[in-house]
C-alpha cells in the first residue's frame, strides 16, 4: 500500500501494510539517526527504504532482491510523472553495505515485545507470561569475509563445514514473538550468549530453559530480574532436600560451586534455610524441585528447579505441562523457506539484523537465505 508523506521525496510513499503499522517510520528514522547511516545526499534507497527492505526480503523468503523490492516499491510507478523503477540488484547491495547492521539492531531492541493477548492459548501460567530461551544456527555462505569474522571453529572441538553464526533468542510462547537476541560465532556456546539477554527479563515473566542453560550464575543473574524461571537440570545436580510438598515437589538448597564453601559452611546454610532465614544469593539459593517421568519418551526422568515455592501458586503438575511450552521456541526456530512458512513481523527484523550489513565491514553478515537448525 502506498502511505502519503509530507517531504516531497516519492521514497517517503513506501510502506508495506502492517510492516509499516507494527514498525512505523519515527522508529526507524530515530535508530538511523542514532547510528549515524542517513544518506547524504537523495538516494533511490534511502535508509529507511533499506530497512523495510531488509525485513521485506525475510518475508518473502522465497523472492529475489528485485521482487521484494517491486512488493515494496512497485506501487510508485503508479504515481503520475513518476517514472519510478524498482532498484537493481546491485544498488540493493550497496545499500546494505551503506546500512550496516547496528541500526536494524536498534529497530529490533525498541519494538521487539511480547505480542499475546489474555485470551492468547499457551502464554500464560496464573498471572505469568510464558517466555523460552532456545539457541538455533544460521548458515552462512562460506566467503572470505564471513571466514573472517565467522570462523569454522565450533564449541563442540570441530571444525564446521562453512561458515555459521549461532544465535540465542528469548521468545513469548503463545505468539512465537522474539523480544531479545545476541549472537556470535559457533565457538561460543548458548549459555555464553544468554548471560546478555537474561536483563531483558521482565517480572511478569516465567522464563523456561532446557538444561543447557543452567549454571548457579546465570540462575541468579536471571532471578534478579525479579522474573520467575522453571529451567530442566542435568542429573549431576544435586540439590539438598529440605521438605517436601504435599503437591509432590520438594524444597530444596543449591549452593555455589564456584566460591569453595567449606562442608561446615554448607550446613549452616541449609540450616538457615530450614529456619526460613534469608541467603546470600551469591552463595546459595531455595528452589522448588519438580521431577517426573514422561511415559512416552521410555521413562526419561526430567528434574526442573523453580523460584515459584508455593505449591498454591503453581501446581507440580502445571508446571510440568507448562515447561513443555518450552518446545513452541524449538519449533518456531525450525524455519526453512522452502517449507513456506512465514516468519512473524518481529522474526523479520530480528532476521533483518542478521542481514543487515554484507560481511564484517558492515558490521553483520551476508545470510540471505538462513536456514536456522536446532542446536
Amino acid at each position: 500500500m502506498i502511505k502519503v508523506g509530507g517531504s516531497g521525496r516519492l521514497t517517503d510513499l513506501v510502506g508495506l501494510g502492517a510492516l509499516t503499522s507494527l514498525v512505523p517510520r519515527h522508529v526507524l528514522d530515530a535508530a538511523i539517526e542514532l547510528h549515524g547511516c542517513r544518506e547524504e545526499r537523495i538516494r533511490k534507497l534511502p535508509a529507511h527504504v533499506v530497512v523495510y527492505l531488509l525485513m521485506a526480503l525475510c518475508l518473502f523468503p522465497d523472492d529475489d532482491y528485485e521482487e521484494a523490492a517491486e512488493k515494496l516499491t512497485g506501487l510508485l510507478a503508479s504515481v503520475p510523472g513518476s517514472g519510478w523503477e524498482p532498484p537493481t540488484r546491485g544498488a540493493v547491495t550497496q545499500a546494505r553495505q551503506r546500512l550496516g547492521a547496528e541500526a536494524v539492531r536498534e529497530v529490533f531492541e525498541r519494538v521487539a515485545r511480547p505480542a499475546a493477548f489474555p485470551t492468547t492459548t499457551g502464554a500464560w501460567l496464573g498471572r505469568r507470561r510464558l517466555m523460552a530461551i532456545d539457541g538455533f544456527v544460521l548458515d552462512l555462505p562460506d566467503t572470505p569475509a564471513n571466514l573472517e569474522e565467522f570462523p569454522k571453529d565450533s564449541s563442540g572441538g570441530y571444525e564446521t563445514a562453512f561458515p555459521q553464526a549461532r544465535v540465542v533468542a528469548i521468545s513469548e510462547c503463545g505468539s512465537h514473538a522474539i523480544v531479545a537476541a545476541d549472537m556470535s560465532g559457533c565457538w561460543d556456546g548458548e549459555q555464553t550468549l544468554a548471560y546478555s539477554l537474561y536483563e531483558r527479563l521482565e517480572e511478569d515473566m516465567l522464563l523456561l530453559a532446557d538444561r543447557g542453560f543452567y549454571s548457579f550464575y546465570a540462575w541468579g543473574q536471571a532471578r534478579r530480574t525479579g522474573a520467575q524461571l522453571l529451567w530442566r537440570v542435568q542429573a549431576g545436580l544435586r540439590p539438598y532436600w529440605l521438605c517436601d510438598l504435599d503437591d509432590g515437589s520438594w524444597l530444596a538448597v543449591i549452593t555455589n560451586p564456584v566460591v569453595g564453601l567449606h562442608r561446615s559452611q554448607k550446613d549452616r546454610l541449609r540450616e538457615d534455610a530450614r529456619q526460613g532465614r534469608d541467603l546470600d544469593p551469591d552463595r546459595a539459593v531455595v528452589v522448588r524441585v519438580v521431577d517426573y517421568t514422561v511415559p512416552d519418551r521410555k521413562g526419561d526422568h526430567i528434574r526442573l528447579i523453580t523460584g515459584i515455592l508455593d505449591p498454591t501458586d503453581a501446581t507440580a503438575e502445571h508446571l510440568a505441562s507448562c515447561y513443555h511450552q518450552r518446545w513452541e521456541a524449538e519449533i518456531r526456530h525450525l524455519w526453512c523457506p522452502s517449507s513456506r512458512v512465514r516468519l512473524s513481523l518481529w522474526d523479520s527484523v530480528l532476521r533483518g539484523w542478521f542481514v543487515g550489513g554484507l560481511g564484517p565491514a558492515g558490521a553483520g553478515v551476508e545470510a540471505r537465505r538462513p536456514t536456522p537448525a536446532l542446536v
